[in-house]
């Protein structure tokens, strides 16, 4: 006979959405956990058969799936939620976001701020986002108090900023910030350089270096608006892409955050051929009016892209299946296809394929054995779920992120029956309205 083999937990739910193999739901089914890992997917009752479970729980009428990344954001910006809309991209940063960030940014701000962010995802069903922030050492202990799986992008500037004095000291500050979490298995740290109109030549080009030789990502705003684009074509005599394309920062470990203005012409072949990423952030571009990123004809290249909320300034909300769900519909308004971007294209957008754009496609991003555990449980059993003839539409078309009802990251619970398990929430409360009040 046998021996059982020892399993910390049991999630016993009716659907099990792997993500991985494509298109396969499981029923009825118990996911397996030892300590931060995925073992197995089980049918109920052959678990106790093979297994010995310390603990089930019992997740009938719910669906488990990866949890969600977020691949773009800046976190502590929840302070700022509501603080400037309805305004031009220009109007937005240069009069109201970059005045506001100048006076009141601090490490204070970023670890309130960043704190009330991951409550709003881990409730929401995302356990891993990646962040643009000033004061990025303080984002990361604070999402590692939280419990919460991020990539840090230490930004960089060429002027002087609430965080650095000058590139030289974003450089120092952002490489002692990788050193220090380098063996953090919660926390990974790339490079952040903010976007081409702000970061110069020469300082790009150190980027490229420094991230090719310590593998590390590089993410930047490119494409953003019209008017980066004409600016560069004055200054440099070619689009944004192509002088990073030049400066030899366009690789495998570039992540394109928004990329609103593309000529299929020349873009898309550029980032097919150097296998950059492209991170989607429909809302936020959609508030500001800065243009779409046309998803359906980067998928036809077979272009990794995912997706982002970006900051809660601009979106305002970080709900990434609200996002997941304006992509959706956006992709099949502006191609005039209703077939564009179905359902679990969009659904892998917010896992696997977030998972492949920070290089982590080997761990997160699908319930696979030997992957983390981060996993998100969705109640199917309410009113406006029904009925359910299929969960992946449901997900993306029924905003999906206030029905979520556990959270694990790395095995470890961070939402349980809607409750966070690490942030006390009227700590959170306070801190908000406390800073409600010095902005107002």
């Amino acid at each position: 006979m046998n021996q059982a083999i020892p399993i910390d937990l049991s999630l016993d739910a009716s659907w099990i959405l792997p993500v991985a193999p494509r298109g396969k739901i499981f029923n009825d089914c118990s996911l397996l956990i030892k300590g931060s890992e995925i073992v197995a997917i089980q049918p109920w009752g052959e678990v106790d058969e093979h297994y010995c479970v310390k603990k089930h729980i019992d997740l009938s009428g719910k669906l488990l799936m990866p949890g969600l990344i977020n691949c773009h954001g800046h976190a502590a910006m929840t302070l700022l939620r509501g603080y400037a809309d309805d305004l031009a991209l220009d109007t937005w940063l240069n009069e109201h976001i970059w005045p506001a960030e100048s006076r009141w940014v601090n490490e204070e701000f970023v670890e309130d701020g960043t704190r009330l962010a991951i409550a709003e995802m881990q409730l929401s069903g995302t356990t891993c986002f990646s962040d643009m922030y000033f004061f990025p050492e303080i984002a990361a202990s604070t999402a590692h108090d939280c419990g919460m799986r991020t990539q840090i992008v230490f930004p960089v500037f060429d002027f002087p900023n609430n965080w650095s004095k000058d590139a030289d000291d974003g450089f120092h500050k952002g490489l002692t910030l990788r050193d220090t979490y380098r063996s953090q298995e919660l926390i990974s740290v790339g490079f952040g350089p903010h976007a081409p109109y702000t970061v110069n030549d020469d300082v790009l080009q150190r980027i490229a270096t420094y991230a090719e030789e310590l593998q590390a990502p590089v993410q930047i705003h490119l494409h953003e608006s019209a008017d980066e684009i004409e600016k560069s074509m004055q200054q440099f005599g070619m689009r944004p892409i192509q002088r990073l394309q030049e400066l030899g920062l366009l690789s495998p470990l570039t992540q394109c955050v928004h990329m609103t203005q593309v000529d299929a012409a020349i873009d898309i072949p550029l980032l097919k051929e150097n296998g950059a990423h492209v991170i989607h952030c429909p809302q936020s571009n959609m508030k500001l009016a800065s243009g779409h990123c046309p998803v359906q004809q980067i998928l036809a290249e077979e272009i990794n892209i995912a997706l982002g909320t970006d900051g809660a300034a601009s979106n305002n909300d970080l709900d990434l299946f609200c996002e997941l769900q304006t992509a959706a519909l956006l992709a099949k308004f502006t191609s005039n296809d209703p077939a564009a971007l179905q359902a679990m294209s969009a659904l892998e957008m917010a896992t696997i394929n977030g998972a492949k754009a920070i290089g982590q496609e080997d761990r997160l991003g699908s319930l696979e054995p030997g992957k983390q555990a981060d996993i998100i449980a969705i109640d199917l059993s309410n009113i406006a779920s029904q009925p359910v003839y299929s969960p992946v539409s449901q997900l993306v078309y029924t905003a999906s992120g206030s029905r979520v009802s556990h959270s694990w990251i790395a095995g470890h619970a961070v939402v349980d029956n809607g409750k966070l398990c690490r942030i006390q929430e009227q700590e959170l409360l306070t801190a908000a309205s406390k800073w409600q009040a010095r902005l107002k």
